[in-house]
């Protein structure tokens, strides 16, 4: 979990919480909750 969080805390925006509203921050938390986990959509090889 806490390397979850590190990775969330790694964009810049959601560290320093600089949105303005709780629903753009919410909505940065969702999009890179998006990145992190697309990659492991991937087919292995």
């Amino acid at each position: 979990m806490e390397r979850c969080i590190n990775k969330i805390k790694a964009w810049r925006g959601l560290a320093t919480r600089d949105d303005k509203t709780p629903e753009s921050y919410l909505a940065g938390i969702h999009l890179r909750g998006a990145v992190i986990w697309l990659p492991s959509l991937r087919p292995a090889t």
